[in-house]
């Protein structure tokens, strides 16, 4: 129940950050992160892996890139599908795995299209 809790609340106060402009090119990896990823992973919210933890974000870069990816654009456990955010797109979210796990000791690209 904490685990839900707490996700609705980082998703309730991430929708209210805004969406990106109409036309606006896609964010970067880390300008997701910051507006978005960082109200859980900074912390290590409600279990997220925290950001530039290596040993907690190793068995996730195992798991792969598209895998990841995936999980992140869906959700899992307590995240909310794209972080509680419906408005980034799925090529902004692929990004933001990319520059969290690079933190965690990855060597990913960030996505380009």
């Amino acid at each position: 129940m904490l685990t839900r809790t707490l996700a609705l609340v980082c998703a309730a106060s991430l929708c209210a950050a805004g969406a990106a402009p109409a036309g606006a090119q896609p964010r970067t990896g880390q300008q997701v992160y910051e507006a978005v990823c960082a109200a859980c992973h900074a912390a290590g919210v409600a279990g997220a892996p925290k950001f530039g933890d290596a040993a907690a974000w190793k068995p996730l870069i195992a798991e792969g890139q598209a895998a990841l990816s995936r999980t992140a654009i869906r959700g899992i456990r307590g995240m909310p599908a794209k972080g509680g955010r419906p408005d980034l797109t799925d090529l902004e979210v692929r990004r933001a795995v990319a520059y969290l796990a690079n933190a965690g000791g990855a060597k990913w690209a960030e996505p380009a299209k």
